[in-house]
């Protein structure tokens, strides 16, 4: 079974969603973010990462959002670097 890298946060105003992924890197862990907007047809529920106008603010206030969850994790993982030095 293959290992499949999971975000370590998830930010939704649905349909709109932000994945919050860690990346380590011999400087540290940095945060970065995808995007995604989830739609359901008569196949069943798809993602998309193409965004229509309409979406755009909602695409706005997530990106607001998870920009506030990634400075969290930056500032516990300061905490915990703090702690463990």
């Amino acid at each position: 079974m293959a290992d499949t890298k999971k975000p370590v946060k998830t930010v939704r105003l649905y349909p709109v969603e932000a994945a919050i992924w860690k990346n380590a890197t011999e400087k540290g862990a940095f945060y970065s973010v995808t995007f995604s907007r989830q739609y359901k047809d008569e196949n069943g529920y798809h993602s998309s990462d193409s965004f229509s106008g309409t979406d755009l603010l909602l695409l706005a206030k997530v990106a607001d959002l998870a920009h506030t969850a990634a400075e969290e994790l930056r500032a516990a993982d300061r905490q915990e670097e703090k702690a463990t030095s």
